[in-house]
């Protein structure tokens, strides 16, 4: 003890400091390391947790993200279909249309040519009874006798032979 002594050591006071201490320990231990120790390990915990919510979330946005990669490659897909079918439609359209077009055209040109070989004839009818008229008129003069409706119709019809060839 005298070693303790001459370093200043009470070794009664160093007993009930020891004491002291220990009894603060287990105080502390008891309410107030224990609690904090809880709720650090509850904290560790909810940040585990977390940590495996994030993963989780992490692999729905992954698969979420694929479902509307999908999505739009379907939409795509379907879209250029829906683009192929409008232009073959179009197509096939322009081709009825071109045809209905050429069609009505011919049924023009013939309606024309019918019209035009109507008018010719119509033509030719005038150009008969007047190209007859001045052969009466001018046989009438040369022969200087009045021709009568027999002589006329005789002559029209000669004069109609030659103008229709």
């Amino acid at each position: 003890m005298e070693i303790l002594q001459n370093f200043g050591i009470n070794f009664p006071a160093f007993v009930a400091q020891v004491f002291i201490i220990l009894v603060v320990y287990i105080i502390l231990k008891k309410y107030a390391f224990g609690p904090v120790l809880a709720m650090l390990e509850e904290r560790r915990k909810r940040i585990e947790a977390g940590e495996s919510d994030l993963v989780k979330i992490r692999e729905q946005l992954e698969q979420a993200e694929s479902k509307v990669q999908g999505m739009l490659d379907e939409a795509n897909t379907k879209a250029e279909k829906m683009i192929s079918e409008a232009r073959e439609s179009a197509s096939a359209l322009r081709e009825q249309k071109t045809q209905e077009a050429i069609s009505e055209a011919e049924k023009i040109i013939a309606k024309a040519r019918e019209a035009s070989k109507l008018d010719h004839e119509r033509l030719m009818a005038d150009l008969k009874r007047d190209f007859g008229r001045l052969v009466i008129d001018t046989t009438g003069k040369v022969t200087g006798k009045v021709l009568d409706d027999k002589d006329q119709a005789r002559i029209n019809e000669e004069v109609a032979g030659q103008v229709a060839l």
